[in-house]
């Protein structure tokens, strides 16, 4: 069995000073995706991590105490590619893919819209870097498991609210409509197939109590392959677990 989770951890060095690493020791998966590190890999006391038997690989932010991904892993990648071969994107450390033996894992950390229109027009030109990148790679790696911070809520019942939320980035037609053009890809959203209720979510703002009231959204993903899909055997969200704004995001697969 192999246990895939991610985790935007909101600073990798802030979670672990909530407990990140005897969390990670509790659960074991063979892969850990982090998503917005916020840290270059020699400002992270990475030894505890290495001694509960992972491979660290980090795919850090130019611009310090920004973005950035790390996937730690305990099995050997045959390949590691870090980036999508794009100088704006790279230099913001969003994509980072390890190729095994049997399956292509991907760790991506998608951008954020609510800024602004520019990170918006980012958050799109993004959007469809890894549309092409995964429409390609599926002639070569089909096996493939993309897992990150989208910062997309797919439908309404990933996002409390949903009526108030239809003109704000990470809910808009257009980027939900590419949510569904990616899994016409050929991928399939691992959650909804064991979890098809509402109000199970990834993520809540630190304002108002929102996590207390449950006034998330669902932005993270593990979406998996159709090619593996009779290999998934459970997925869930854990917002039990607080190191970060965001919760991890677990699937597990017979691999």
């Amino acid at each position: 069995m192999t246990k895939i989770i991610s985790y935007n951890v909101n600073g990798i060095r802030a979670a672990i000073s909530k407990g990140f690493v005897d969390w990670l020791a509790h659960e074991q998966p063979e892969i850990i995706h982090i998503q917005e590190t916020k840290a270059l890999k020699e400002q992270v006391d990475i030894e505890t991590i290495h001694a509960l038997g992972y491979e660290t690989y980090w795919f850090s932010a130019q611009k310090k105490g920004y973005s950035g991904v790390a996937t730690f892993t305990k099995l050997k990648p045959l390949q590691v590619i870090y980036g999508i071969e794009n100088d704006f994107f790279d230099a913001e450390g969003r994509f980072l893919r390890m190729d095994f033996e049997h399956f292509t894992v991907i760790n991506s950390y998608f951008p954020s819209g609510t800024t602004g229109d520019i990170r918006q027009e980012k958050k799109e030109e993004y959007l469809s870097l890894v549309y092409e990148y995964c429409k390609n790679l599926q002639k070569t790696h089909q096996h493939c498991i993309i897992s990150g911070d989208f910062n997309i809520c797919h439908t309404e019942i990933d996002i409390h609210n949903p009526q108030r939320h239809v003109h704000s980035s990470g809910f808009l037609a257009h980027e939900r409509a590419w949510i569904d053009d990616f899994l016409n890809l050929g991928f399939v959203d691992s959650f909804r197939l064991f979890q098809k209720e509402a109000h199970h979510y990834s993520w809540w703002s630190y304002r108002a109590g929102s996590r207390q009231k449950n006034l998330g959204w669902r932005i993270d993903y593990n979406m998996v392959h159709k090619s593996l899909q009779n290999k998934i055997t459970h997925a869930s969200i854990l917002p039990s677990v607080q190191h970060s704004d965001h919760c991890p995001v677990v699937v597990e697969l017979s691999l």
